[in-house]
């Protein structure tokens, strides 16, 4: 697995943990939810990605959350399943903010996120919310 994915990951489960129980950001990017030799066995490289990740999305959650918001076809911004939007808002964050990745790299690493952790249907939801939200920053 690469170290972009496994970083994407803890990423993925930062935020999930952030929207479900506000867990603050400093604890977040401890990794408190790995077991203690997970955490010794963690990659610093793989860390360092993705509390970039998490620390800069939570930053920006605002206009991530305003992005993600405006690109929603006939969907609810609540209704969003928790799993898809952990994983829509690092893929926003990396799309809006770092310019050097691929946008197709981004959002085929979250529709391999949305196959993993979501349901059926999520890596179909993700993909063209992100689509969508690629082609507006294209502009």
């Amino acid at each position: 697995m690469a170290s972009r994915h496994k970083a994407r990951i803890l990423a993925f489960q930062a935020l999930y943990s952030w929207d479900v129980s506000r867990v603050p950001l400093e604890d977040l990017l401890d990794f408190p939810w790995l077991e203690e030799e997970q955490q010794h066995k963690l990659d610093e490289g793989v860390a360092a990605f993705a509390r970039l990740l998490i620390q800069g999305t939570l930053e920006n959650i605002e206009a991530i959350d305003a992005t993600i918001k405006a690109h929603l076809k006939n969907w609810d911004f609540s209704r969003v399943n928790k799993v898809d939007l952990a994983i829509l808002r690092i893929s926003t964050y990396a799309l809006m903010f770092q310019k050097e990745m691929a946008p197709s790299i981004i959002i085929d690493e979250a529709i391999d996120l949305s196959r993993e952790f979501g349901t059926d249907e999520s890596y179909k939801f993700v993909n063209g919310v992100l689509d969508s939200i690629r082609r507006s920053l294209q502009r």
